[in-house]
C-alpha cells in the first residue's frame, strides 16, 4: 500500500506514528509544512519537517512534541547574556547541529528537498519526507499595530503590521487577534521534486490532524497540489483536529477564527470538502456528521484522543478502514 500524508508538526507526527504500527508494510510519502521556517541567528530552521524527522526517528522531546530529547541549551544561554535577538524562540544545543547542517547545505546550493533527505539519512523515520516545495514560502499574519508591544508609535494606532507565523504563535501565543493569515511566496511556489508523483501514486491520501490553517494550509497553498489531492484516484481521508470545538493542542482556534471559520469538527471538513472523500471526528462530535455529509463528505465517529501510540494505531487504522469503505462504493 502507497500512503501520501499532508502534514503539520506535532499532531501529524503522532498520527504518523501510529500510521507506522497501523500499517508497518505500507510505502509512506509523507509532504511536510515548510511555510513555518523562519531564520534565526543566521541558521535555516524547518520546525514541521524537524518534528516530523525527530519523532519518526526516536529523536523527540516526548513530554513537550518537540525539539530534542535530552537537550541541553549552553548557547541559548549565552546568547541571552549577549542580549541576542529571538530569545523568545530557544534552540536547543542538539538541535542546533540540524540547523547548522540544513543551512551549510542550502548556502552550497542545494534544494531544501534534498537537504531534507540527507538529514533523514541519520533518522531513518521509515517514511520519505518531502517538504511542500523547495521554494521560500513563509507565513505571515497581519495584526494591529501596538497590539504586539513593539509596533505602536502613538495611542490608539491602528495600522496594520505583518510579523512572522513564528512570532505570533511562540512570542505572542497567538493571544493577539489576526486580521488576516497571508501565505508569501505560496503562488509563486512549485511543489518539491516528487511531491506531485507522491499524491498521483497513492492509494490512499491522508490529512493527518495538523493545524488546518497553518499546517495544512500552505501545503494546499502551493500551486498544484490541491489539485492534485482533488484529483487523484486515490480516496483522501481526513482527522479533525477539533474535538468537542476545542483544538486537541496548539491554538489552531485563534487561527481559525482569523480566516472566519467555526472552530468545530464540521467547520474545519469544509475547508477540504472540495477534496476530500472521508473525514473521522472524535465520538463526542457525532452529531456533526450529518452536516459534513450533507457536504459529500462520508464522516465516521471513532475516538480521536492520541493518548499514546496504540491510541493513534487505533485512528489511523480507522482511516484507513474509511478510505477502503469510500473506495468500495
Amino acid at each position: 500500500m502507497r500512503i501520501t500524508a499532508l502534514a503539520g508538526g506535532i499532531g501529524g507526527s503522532r498520527f504518523l506514528r501510529g500510521l507506522l504500527r497501523a500499517a508497518p508494510d505500507a510505502e509512506v510519502t509523507v509532504i511536510g509544512n515548510t511555510a513555518d521556517d523562519i531564520t534565526l541567528h543566521g541558521l535555516h530552521v524547518s520546525p514541521d519537517l524537524d518534528t516530523v524527522m525527530y519523532t519518526l526517528g526516536g529523536g523527540i522531546e516526548e513530554s513537550q512534541g518537540w525539539g530534542r530529547a535530552g537537550e541541553t541549551f549552553a548557547v541559548a544561554e549565552e546568547l541571552a547574556a549577549y542580549g541576542a535577538e529571538a530569545q523568545w524562540f530557544t534552540l536547543g544545543d542538539r538541535d542546533l547541529a540540524t540547523h547548522l547542517v540544513r543551512t551549510r547545505m542550502l548556502a552550497a546550493g542545494y534544494p531544501l528537498s534534498a537537504v531534507t533527505e540527507a538529514l533523514c539519512d541519520r533518522w531513518q523515520p521509515g517514511v520519505r519526507l518531502l517538504p511542500m516545495t523547495d521554494d521560500r514560502v513563509e507565513t505571515h499574519v497581519v495584526v494591529t499595530a501596538g497590539d504586539d508591544d513593539e509596533s505602536a508609535d502613538a495611542a490608539g494606532d491602528a495600522r496594520e503590521r505583518a510579523i512572522h507565523f513564528q512570532e505570533w504563535w511562540v512570542r505572542l501565543h497567538a493571544e493577539v487577534p489576526a486580521r488576516r493569515i497571508v501565505l508569501v511566496g505560496a503562488d509563486r511556489a512549485k511543489p518539491a521534486p516528487g511531491v506531485l508523483d507522491a499524491i498521483a501514486g497513492a492509494d490512499v491520501i491522508l490529512l493527518p490532524p495538523s493545524n488546518p490553517v497553518v499546517s495544512i494550509g500552505p501545503i494546499l497553498a502551493v500551486p498544484g497540489i490541491r489539485d492534485a489531492v482533488r484529483g487523484a484516484a486515490a480516496p483522501a481521508i481526513g482527522v479533525s483536529p477539533i474535538i468537542g470545538g476545542s483544538p486537541v493542542r496548539g491554538m489552531a482556534d485563534a487561527a481559525l477564527t482569523a480566516i472566519g471559520v467555526p472552530t468545530t469538527a464540521a467547520g474545519v471538513a469544509e475547508l477540504f470538502a472540495d477534496l476530500l472523500d472521508g473525514w473521522l471526528v472524535d465520538t463526542v462530535d457525532a452529531g456533526a456528521t450529518a452536516a459534513v455529509e450533507a457536504a459529500g463528505v462520508r464522516c465516521v465517529a471513532v475516538p480521536l484522543w492520541m493518548t499514546d501510540v496504540d491510541a493513534a494505531a487505533a485512528m489511523a487504522r480507522a482511516a484507513l478502514d474509511l478510505a477502503e469503505e469510500v473506495r468500495a462504493r
